[in-house]
């Protein structure tokens, strides 16, 4: 038996980042494990040697995806460099953050420093405003319901329209994905038949400034949109749902008539999700928060 054994599964620019040194947080991970005299192996990441690993003695790591037995786990980054997540789900609302009540913030000097640094780290200097639109940030699949979605996210545009009859919609499709013929023919045709929505691409920024909410399925923008000051509803699981108002508990009427008004702690929440619940791989506690974390789930370190 060799379980003293680690395999990293790595797509080929991550692969050369670790073997060469250059990645910060997986080489941290690396070398909480060395440090416990376990022997990590890089592995090409394919669909058939992560279903091959499970039949092998030892532990494996995966990048993104889901781990394939019990002495597997996956990491992900939180959105932004460098806070990282060690899970045993790929899936970002089954994650130990998601199931987590929210406690508050009581360091409140601490929580404007942070939020205020990553703010302006992130973004620059931002003055957000509200300019009488919702803003619908779109990810992939826009007519199908899938098991995690409260509805398909054409519904979700129809259920805006129905709830908040007096802002305009401002829709956007993700620069990244790959849609169909046929979802955006329905897209457009949606566009056609109702005078109040709008159809653009990309431009995250400058609707997180100018919007008066975001409503989503499960999109990153949302997330960002809590540096804004901006609230969102919810159509979809997620790991970042706790102020959100959840179209899942609330139903897509409630949410969205609640989400404008809803003021939350944005700051407080930041800090927790980042500096609390997620790894900072920036911090000189970064190597200590991975052993406990790698710890936690039962890995020799």
């Amino acid at each position: 038996m060799n379980d003293g054994v680690v395999r990293f599964h790595l797509d080929p620019d991550l692969l050369t980042s670790v073997s060469e040194g250059r990645h910060n947080f997986l080489n941290k991970v690396k070398a909480v494990c060395e440090a416990a005299g376990m022997t990590v192996m890089l592995v090409p990441n394919s669909e058939g040697t992560r279903r091959a690993c499970a039949a092998l003695d030892g532990y494996d790591l995966f990048h993104m995806d889901p781990p394939t037995h019990d002495r597997a786990l996956t990491v992900r980054r939180v959105y932004h460099y460098p806070f990282w997540a060690i899970e045993a789900s790929a899936a970002r609302w089954e994650w130990d953050v998601a199931r987590a009540p929210f406690p508050g913030a009581a360091d409140r000097a601490e929580v404007r420093r942070f939020a205020g640094f990553w703010r302006q780290r992130l973004f620059g200097e931002v003055a957000p405003r509200r300019d009488g639109y919702v803003y619908v940030p779109l990810q992939g699949r826009l007519q199908a319901h899938r098991s995690f979605q409260a509805c398909a996210p054409l519904d979700m545009i129809r259920a805006v329209l129905a709830h908040d009859p007096d802002r305009r919609v401002e829709a956007t499709l993700h620069p990244g994905e790959d849609y169909s013929a046929s979802d955006l023919d329905a897209l457009k045709a949606l566009e056609w038949a109702e005078p109040r929505l709008s159809v653009s691409s990309g431009e995250m920024v400058r609707h997180l400034t100018h919007c008066d909410y975001v409503v989503t399925e499960n999109s990153a923008v949302a997330f960002n949109g809590y540096f804004f000051g901006k609230p969102c509803a919810l159509f979809a699981a997620i790991d970042f749902h706790h102020i959100a108002a959840n179209v899942a508990e609330m139903g897509a009427e409630a949410a969205i008539r609640a989400a404008p008004g809803m003021q939350p702690d944005f700051d407080g929440y930041l800090h927790w999700f980042w500096q609390v619940m997620s790894i900072n791989a920036g911090r000189p506690e970064a190597d200590e928060r991975i052993a406990a974390r790698l710890r936690q789930h039962g890995w020799p370190v």
